[in-house]
């Protein structure tokens, strides 16, 4: 064999090596991307229900009264919204997980609703709130960003 010559490429790095450019469709990172919001939106999911279950079973727990929230709405109801959000947004991550589209969109109205509820709710427990906004944005970039490679 002379130093010109190519060994032949095996398994995935052959199927790589002979695959025309990706222009135009998703780029093998776009997988990633959902795996990570679908991870995301389950741990979102307990987030959420560790809250409600807080708020329904020790309403004490939390820095203000209903009085010092943004919406004076009892802890009783701030548990039932998070709760339900939190099914809600636990099951949408195993949707993800499976590869329904319907998951992905749905994963993002939820998690923007969540971003909200938990922005009003921030003077109940601020730190908590901030983080599980924080992860309501990673899920949202996680599920909308364009991930496709430029087109020729």
């Amino acid at each position: 064999m002379t130093e010109t010559e190519r060994t032949a490429a095996v398994g995935a790095q052959a199927a790589y090596i002979m695959e025309p450019q990706h222009y135009g469709r998703d780029t093998d990172d776009w997988g990633g991307w959902i795996t990570f919001a679908g991870i995301m939106m389950i741990l979102l999911g307990g987030f959420q229900i560790i809250e409600g279950l807080v708020a329904l079973l020790r309403p004490d727990y939390y820095l203000v009264g209903r009085e010092g929230l943004v919406l004076s709405v009892s802890f009783t109801g701030w548990g039932w919204i998070h709760l339900l959000l939190g099914v809600l947004v636990l099951a949408a991550g195993f949707g993800v997980m499976a590869g329904k589209t319907w998951a992905r969109v749905v994963g993002i109205v939820l998690a923007s609703l969540s971003a909200l509820a938990n922005l009003v709710f921030i003077a109940a427990y601020p730190m908590w709130a901030i983080i599980v906004i924080a992860v309501d944005i990673a899920v949202i970039f996680a599920l909308s960003a364009d991930r496709r490679a430029p087109t020729a």
